[in-house]
């Protein structure tokens, strides 16, 4: 089987702290915030994707342990963020329609390039996309 440097595995550490510290600063303390004065009402979808966020938070610095069990996570991190580049930002840039909002999601989106950089994606095939799937019944 493939092994993963051990630079590779340093780098993929790198970038769950990237994200786990970027969001630690601008999640966590309004979620925590939430939690000790709960009396801050939030709109649903914001709700959501501060909790979400937070989530993706605490499982990055659980890839800082264990960085190659966790590479579903940055998998998952990649395919939201060009998914929703390719169909929300894309439009309403070549339409000449974005405002402030997106363009701050969208440099947020972009700040994901750190994942597949790190991303060992030789044994991301090898172990996750090449093997054959576990039995139904």
């Amino acid at each position: 089987m493939y092994e993963v440097s051990l630079f590779r595995l340093y780098l993929l550490r790198a970038a769950y702290l990237f994200i786990a510290v970027g969001l630690s600063i601008y999640v966590l303390p309004d979620v925590i915030q939430q939690v000790i004065d709960p009396t801050r009402e939030w709109e649903m979808m914001e709700g959501v994707v501060a909790c979400m966020q937070a989530a993706l938070c605490v499982l990055c610095f659980v890839g800082l342990r264990y960085p190659l069990k966790m590479l579903p996570l940055l998998v998952w991190e990649m395919v939201w963020k060009a998914i929703w580049l390719l169909i929300v930002a894309l439009p309403l840039w070549m339409s000449g329609e974005m405002d402030e909002a997106t363009w701050s999601t969208a440099f947020a989106c972009f700040m994901g390039i750190v994942a597949p950089i790190a991303m060992p994606w030789r044994y991301l095939f090898k172990k996750f996309a090449s093997l054959t799937g576990d039995r139904w019944k």
